[in-house]
Parts: structure tokens; sequence; C-alpha cells
């Protein structure tokens, strides 16, 4: 079964429409699927539902899709950091649903492994709950969750072979390994491509089974979210200091 595919628009023909609900993988700016997210952009598919720990940034990320207007709801836990998604949120041009964060995991880890619902106690008695079935166990309150199931999943790993076996590089494994698995096709984009067996076994994070379609990168774009920095202080400032 052939895997590899030259560029992102190629990995994704055939697999967009529009009214579909696409998970994303990335949390702020890292391990975000950049070249997938661009194809998508340029594909014109609209009124999308998309599942992501948060809505990119303004140029950025999913931000770009809230840019051109395709996207009709989102399935977050943040979106702080997106001018454009406050701009439409407000206006009624988009729709929300926020969870908790941890609830927001579950629920795509549940959909990956065929649980349909869980109960938690995150959000009972607040306006998580609202309109959701609460239960008691053992004299504390739960809130029933539902699993998130994708029609299609696009992630970002950093090394992959042709048979789909993915491992992800520190941080960037966040949501991608639980959004590979709770959708009908995941699409993956990697920074290296390798032959099957080049990779330990012990090291696959997300096993070729989840992944129907894989692009290598001919370029990386990993960008800094908050650059936070102080004043350089001289050596010779800073020897006095300790005088």
């Amino acid at each position: 079964m052939r895997k590899v595919y030259n560029s992102a628009t190629e990995a994704l023909a055939g697999q967009l429409r529009d009214g579909m609900t696409i998970l994303s993988g990335g949390f702020g700016l890292c391990g975000v699927p950049m070249a997938l997210i661009e194809a998508i952009r340029e594909s014109g598919v609209r009124d999308l539902t998309i599942v992501s720990n948060n809505a990119g940034i303004d140029g950025a990320g999913l931000g770009i899709l809230l840019e051109s207007r395709q996207v009709k709801k989102m399935i977050s836990s943040y979106v702080g950091e997106n001018a454009t998604f406050a701009r439409q949120y407000l206006a009624g041009e988009l729709e929300i649903e926020f969870n908790p964060q941890g609830t927001l995991a579950e629920r795509v880890r549940a959909g990956g492994a065929g649980i349909p619902a869980f109960f938690t106690a995150t959000g009972f008695g607040t306006a998580v709950a609202d309109g959701k079935e609460t239960r008691e166990f053992d004299g504390k309150h739960y809130v029933m969750e539902r699993g998130i199931i994708g029609d299609l999943a696009i992630v970002h790993a950093w090394m992959g072979d042709t048979e789909g076996n993915l491992v992800y590089r520190k941080t960037a494994r966040n949501f991608n390994p639980i959004m590979a698995s709770a959708a009908k096709i995941t699409v993956a984009e990697v920074e290296h491509l390798a032959e099957p067996g080049a990779i330990d076994g012990d090291h696959i994070v997300t096993p070729g089974i989840f992944v129907k379609r894989i692009v290598k990168l001919d370029k990386i774009d990993k960008r800094i979210e908050q650059r936070t920095t102080r004043p350089r202080v001289s050596v010779a400032h800073s020897s006095l200091e300790k005088v």
C-alpha cells in the first residue's frame, strides 16, 4: 500500500470535503502540522469543525483557516492567543466548544480506543456540565463526556518510515499521538523519512496501522509563540556584583 506522497496537497487529495471534522495535533505552535494546514487552506473546503488544543495564532497554524473563514466550529481547551478567533466568536460567526484540557485529551483518546463515553469529575457544577448527563459514584459527582472521532487527523512527527510508523521529538509529541489514533484517516507530515525497519521498535509512538498517508517536509517552519528574554548582563558587571 502506497503511503508516501510528494506534497501535502497530494497527501490530502480526495480526503477533504465541506463540513468535515478534522483533528489537528500540536500545542501552541509546537508540533503543529503547518504544511497540511496550508494545504487545507488552499483546497478551499469550508464549514469545518476543528478539534485541537488551541486555535493557533494570527497568521500561523490553524489561525490561517480562521482568517480564510473556513472554520465553522472549534473544539478546544484554549484559544487566547488568536485575535481573529475572538473577533469571529464575539460576532457570532464561529462556534466554540470549550473543554478542560485533560477532558479534551481523554475525549480524543477515548475515541481512538473505541470508548463512546466516560465519566469525569472535572467540570461538575460549572458551565462545562450544562446539558450533559451527570451521575454519582461513591458519593462523588461526575459528568459524562463523549469520545471524539474525526473524519481526518493531521499530525506532525519528527521521523516516520514508509510504513507509517511515527516518532515525535520532545514536547512536539503533545496531542499528536492521540489525534493520530482517533480519525477515520490520518495523514502525517514528517521531518525525516526512513526505510522500514530503520526505526527501533521501542521508539515508535504511533504504529503505522493508524497512518494512511505521509509526506516528507522539504522545509520545516518552527516558530516561537512567546519569546521572553531578559537584558544581557556583562561579565564585568556580573563579577562586581559577586565581590
